[in-house]
Parts: C-alpha cells; structure tokens; sequence
C-alpha cells in the first residue's frame, strides 16, 4: 500500500489542474490539434478554441477580449509589460514599484535601471501594504510606469491599486499589475484598478504550467519582446500553445462562476486553521495583515517562535507547505518579503507560508493544524 500523501497548502506555489480544465484540454492534444492559423477545418477548429479561452479569460478580469495577449506565463507577461512599455516610450525614464515584487518583475526593473532608468521603491509598513502616501511623492511627470502586485504571494496582502492607477493615470504613467496570486481569490477588475497592463499565470489559477496572458488596455503602447509572424496581434509572435490556452480559459471560466462563495469559503477554513493553530502554539504570530484588513482569504504566513520554519516542515511531513516564496525555497535564509515587514532574521526566519485552494477540506485544514503544532514541538526539541 502507497504512503497517504501530504496535505496540499502550497497553492499559492502551484494550484492541481482541476478536472473540468483537464477534460477540455484532452482534445486539443490529438483531434482538434490544428494550427490556428490554418484555414482548412482543423485550423479553424483551433483558433475557434483560442478566441473562446480568450472570451473567457477576458471574463475574468472586466476586459474585452481583444485586450488579451497569450504568453507562456506570468514571467512572460511581466517582461513583456515592463519592456515593451519601456520601448515604445523610450522619453521616459522613471519607474515606481515596491519592496516586495516577484523577481519577474524585479529583475527587469533593476535591468532597466542598469541601462539608464530611475526607480523609486516602496516599502510597505507592518502589514505589507505600500503607502498612497509615499506613491504620490514618488509618481511624477517623468514617471513612465508604475508596477506594483495586486496581491503579495507571501502575506497576502492587497495593495491599494486602485490609488496607485488613479495616480499614475493623472501624470499620464501606465499602471502594470501583477495579479498572478490574485486571480480566482478576490475580484479583479481591470477598470476599477485603472490598469493599463495585468499579468495573468496560468497554474496559479488551476490551469496548467506554462500559459499565462497579459491585459493590454486598448491604446497602451506597447513594443513586443520577440520578433516573428503576426500571432496574438503581434504581441507575442509564435504558434499558440492551443491546449494549455484552452485550459486557462476553461479555468477562468470556472472561477468567476463561483467566486464570492469560494473566496468566503476559503477565509473560513483560514480562520479555523489560524484558531487551532494558535491555540496550541504559544507565541506564534501571522505575518503581514491581520484577517481582518485587506488580504487574500486562501493564505497564512505564520510565523513560529525560536525555530526555523524549514525546521517546523521538516518535523512535519503530513504537511506541504512553503517556508517562503516558491521560487526561493531551499534558502536558509529569511525571505525578502517577510524582513520588509520590518522583522529582524531571527522573527522572520520561523515563517511557514500555508496557501489553501479549492480542493482544500476543513478536514484538511484540522489535520494540518494539529499535524503542524505537533512538528512544532519536535522542532523546538531538537532547537
């Protein structure tokens, strides 16, 4: 008999494709497996596919879907917003973005910055959020684009974006939101944020790896990173990945049916996790917001007393969990995103991040609890 396997709280790492995705997908592998920029039959049955996940993906976020570009993921749509913007207005120089950025967004800024550009980065106070405060001394009429997360993966904290779209559009800056942790966990509108560009991740959302999108607003200029034929309006040239696009769409499709009631769901089963943890753990302490300020309803970051978070996972195998962004993980050393909370490396270093999703149980959620605050123990122990 195989070894039960753990329970998932990583979502916020990766998210399972749903099995309504899956079997939209399966026949755009073998029967519908057109080009879709042939015209004959087959072609057109695959393009037909693209313009609905399109349609739906549009859906999702407010927009029309001739406002949607299909890029291989969240990393692709975060470069192709930040050098296509600086491109096609080479007389700007200026950049606005946070402390707590993915490094897909990061590292383009910091390259731009190399080549010439100036940046000016938020930091965010003890809940994570940036201030409107500091974004309007910041903002300015040299200001090219402001790009700031919706949603931080770590904490969960929501930025204030409709403020900062409100700003950069009065100077006339482009706003780029990086709503990868965002989507399907609270609304998304791309007109209330006054968003000129979003990026969307595809296995954040329940549809596979290597999909995403980007919001292009109509009007947003914009200058393609790779050079080819005319595909996704010349945007992202290259022949579509037609199963995985369908999968997005299908995915997005299935999000905005049932979002408010997950989103409640999900802050629920939070809220249960946090009481039964932190009734057993003394001194354990939540990262970022407080459950009841602005946050995503699927994610705790804890942060557990006088040992290491890897130690606490270590001690704790019923549980996959993250001790800190995904794509960092295996570093001992405390996150970027937890110390710009103002934490020193000691505090930060006992971070455990746990994600929900949509398939997590209450079940789950209490056999997590007692399993986490049992490895705790054996941690401290051994500390």
């Amino acid at each position: 008999m195989s070894e039960e396997l753990p329970i998932y709280l990583d979502h916020n790492a990766s998210t399972p494709v749903l099995p309504q995705v899956l079997e939209a997908m399966l026949p755009y592998f073998s029967q519908h497996f057109g080009n879709p920029s042939s015209q004959h039959a087959f072609g057109r049955a695959a393009k037909a596919a693209v313009e609905l996940a399109r349609e739906q993906v549009a859906g999702l976020i407010g927009a029309s879907p001739d406002e949607i570009v299909f890029t291989s993921g969240g990393t692709e749509s975060n470069n192709l917003a930040i050098f296509g913007a600086s491109a096609a207005r080479p007389y700007k120089h200026h950049l606005v973005t946070s402390s707590i950025e993915h490094p897909a967004v990061r590292v383009p800024c910091s390259r731009l910055v190399r080549d010439g550009a100036r940046a000016s980065i938020l930091a965010v106070d003890e809940s994570g959020r940036v201030s409107v405060s500091d974004a309007k001394a910041a903002i300015n009429d040299n200001t090219l684009l402001v790009t700031v997360m919706l949603a931080n993966n770590e904490t969960g904290a929501v930025q204030p974006i409709e403020e900062l779209g409100a700003l950069a559009e009065g100077v006339g800056a482009l706003l780029h939101v990086d709503a990868s942790q965002a989507l399907g966990k609270i609304p998304v509108h791309v007109g209330k944020l006054k968003a000129s560009l979003l990026s969307v991740a595809g296995h954040k959302m329940y549809a596979p790896k290597g999909v995403g999108a980007l919001f292009v607003k109509r009007g947003s200029m914009l200058t393609p990173r790779l050079l080819g034929a005319t595909h996704e309006r010349g945007m992202r040239p290259g022949t579509e990945n037609v199963p995985a696009i369908v999968g997005l769409g299908k995915a997005a499709a299935l999000l905005s049916e049932s979002l408010e009631q997950e989103q409640e769901r999900q802050k629920r089963l939070s809220q249960r996790l946090w009481d039964e943890l932190s009734a057993r753990v003394p001194g354990l302490r939540l990262n970022g917001p407080s459950l009841e300020q602005p946050r995503l309803p699927n994610t705790l970051s804890l942060r557990f007393p006088g040992v290491w978070g890897s130690r606490v996972l270590g001690e704790t195998p019923e549980v996959a969990a993250s001790t800190g962004a995904a794509c960092h993980d295996g570093q001992e050393s405390a996150s970027s995103g937890i110390l710009a909370l103002g934490l020193s490396e000691r505090e930060a270093r006992g971070t455990v991040r746990i994600s929900l999703g949509r398939l997590t149980s209450e079940a789950d959620v209490v056999r997590a609890a007692n399993a986490l605050a049992e490895g705790f123990v054996r941690a401290s122990a051994l500390s």
